[in-house]
């Protein structure tokens, strides 16, 4: 069996960040983007309080969502840099780290963060 030497390390993020990140990204999105597209009435208390939300800090809103985008796009930027600092040379799989790291954030860059290359894999 070959041995890789670790220039081509990817792990994909588990299901339930995936699932987590996408859900809250996307509700944040269509709350700022969107709001009349949530139905809020169904949502008990917490539909009282996006509601609150929606029409008293909107601006806020707008400028957090861009904040987190910005903070998305800054980690995936740093998942290029660490994939560097680690010896993973193929472009193709750093590429899959900054666009994982760009939708999941710090549930992707913190996998790429605990990888070290010194250690050998137990078979």
């Amino acid at each position: 069996m070959a041995r890789s030497d670790g220039c081509d390390y990817f792990k994909r993020t588990s299901l339930f960040w995936m699932v987590t990140v996408t859900l809250a990204v996307g509700y944040f999105t269509c709350i700022v983007f969107a709001p009349e597209k949530i139905p809020f009435e169904y949502l008990g208390s917490y539909g009282t309080f996006c509601i609150y939300l929606v029409d008293n800090h909107a601006d806020l809103m707008y400028k957090g969502w861009w904040a987190a985008f910005a903070i998305h796009v800054f980690e995936a930027l740093i998942a290029m840099n660490v994939c560097s600092k680690k010896g993973i040379d193929n472009m193709a799989v750093r590429c899959l780290w900054f666009v994982q790291t760009l939708l999941f954030g710090f549930a992707s860059l913190g996998l790429l963060l605990k990888y070290n290359p010194e250690r050998p894999k137990q078979q």
